[in-house]
C-alpha cells in the first residue's frame, strides 16, 4: 500500500512539474500558472518527504543495518 501511494505521489510530482513547463510555454512567463504548478510540486514533495519520514519512524520501512 505504502509503494503505490508513493508511486502515485511521485506520478503527481512529475505532472506538476511539466504541466508548470507547459504554463510557461503557453503564458511567456507572464501567467500565475506556472508558479501555481510549481508550488503544488514543491507541496507535494515535501509532503512525499514526511510521508517517508513518518514510514520509517514507525517502522514501515526498514531501516539499513549491517
Amino acid at each position: 500500500m505504502l509503494k503505490l501511494l508513493v508511486v502515485f505521489a511521485l506520478l503527481a510530482i512529475v505532472v506538476s512539474l511539466f504541466s508548470g513547463l507547459w504554463f510557461l510555454y503557453r503564458d511567456r512567463g507572464g501567467g500565475g500558472r506556472t508558479v501555481r504548478a510549481l508550488t503544488w510540486r514543491i507541496g507535494l514533495s515535501i509532503s512525499l518527504f514526511i510521508l517517508l519520514l513518518a514510514a520509517f519512524r514507525l517502522g514501515l520501512i526498514p531501516g539499513y543495518s549491517q
